[in-house]
């Protein structure tokens, strides 16, 4: 009795039958989405591209390898990493300007965002050779979808969203980053690996009441979604242990116009707080300026901040 076909072998002639008839030009680069954690989530584009390519450039061939194994893939593997970036790049250049067609794929989703793949894009780019986008799978846009962004601030300076990928792993610097991440109004995504994720949501909690998705192994069989305050991440991560397993992706919600204006700091306040910055560490001063005065603790921040500033010799 003959067997069935598996999933997988199926999905690539349906991937031939949708889109082996597109055009594929030669001497090009293909910068190729792969899934986020979910196989299902590739394109039969994709899945087309791969089977026809010279050969295939990816941030580890082991992860690619078994990418390709699932559908009973099998090309030319080459790695492309950061540190390998720069001088692989010419190698896969004289392949296309020999006339090749060549994807790049990082571990997992769109190559070239908080992965390898810009620089190599941009070399190939410079020397007039053609590349080729094929949308996929990313863990931004997933996540961004369900942080239920506020609609009402599309027309104001809040509207929309700002990547900035990974924070420093350095503890000052990622504080200061967080400094200046309190007087973005616009929604902020984020990504952390969970050896550090910990260190992330403590660093985050003075933003205190502002809105905080958290994206957690995003497409896989444990994801998780969660929106809350940003004071509260700490505690939500030590609730179960589990949660502080897997790749993380987060949203910071923006802050309308109307909220920055409604909460403006009164003059009170700020007196009490220019006189503890005169005497403690910027943390505490703003604490206590909290405790004392009953204002929000992170415009007491964003306020701290523009006085140290303004302290600074020109």
């Amino acid at each position: 009795m003959p067997t069935s076909p598996s999933p997988y072998a199926l999905a690539l002639q349906a991937a031939q039958a949708a889109a082996g008839g597109q055009h594929y030009p030669t001497s090009c680069l293909y910068v190729l989405a792969t899934p986020i954690g979910n196989l299902a989530d590739i394109s039969l584009r994709a899945l087309c591209v791969l089977q026809m390519v010279d050969a295939i450039a990816c941030e580890d061939t082991r992860h690619t390898a078994t990418l390709l194994a699932q559908y009973g893939l099998h090309r030319p593997l080459l790695a492309v990493h950061q540190h390998n970036e720069a001088e692989m790049a010419q190698h896969i250049l004289q392949r296309l300007q020999a006339g090749e067609r060549v994807a790049y794929v990082s571990d997992a989703g769109t190559p070239a965002i908080s992965d390898p793949g810009a620089r190599l894009v941009q070399i190939v780019q410079t020397a007039g050779v053609r590349t080729l986008p094929l949308p996929g799978a990313s863990s931004i846009t997933t996540l961004v979808s369900v942080a239920g962004l506020d609609p009402g601030l599309q027309g104001t300076v809040a509207a929309g969203f700002v990547f900035l990928g990974f924070l420093p792993t350095k503890a000052q610097e990622r504080e200061r980053m967080v400094q200046h991440l309190s007087q973005e109004p616009r929604a902020i995504v984020l990504l952390e690996a969970p050896h550090r994720i910990h260190e992330l949501s403590k660093a985050l909690a003075v933003l205190d009441e502002r809105g905080l998705t958290v994206g957690r192994e995003l497409t896989k069989q444990f994801e998780e979604v969660a929106t809350l305050t940003a004071q509260t991440f700490p505690a939500w991560l030590q609730a179960t242990p589990q949660r502080s397993k897997g790749e993380f992706a987060l949203v910071l919600h923006g802050i309308s116009p109307h909220a920055q204006d409604e909460h403006a700091v009164p003059d009170s306040a700020l007196r009490a707080l220019r006189l503890l910055l005169a005497e403690l560490p910027l943390k505490t001063a703003v604490r206590l300026a909290a405790e004392l005065t009953g204002h929000a603790k992170n415009n007491l921040y964003a306020a701290a901040l523009r006085m140290k500033q303004d302290q600074r010799p020109a």
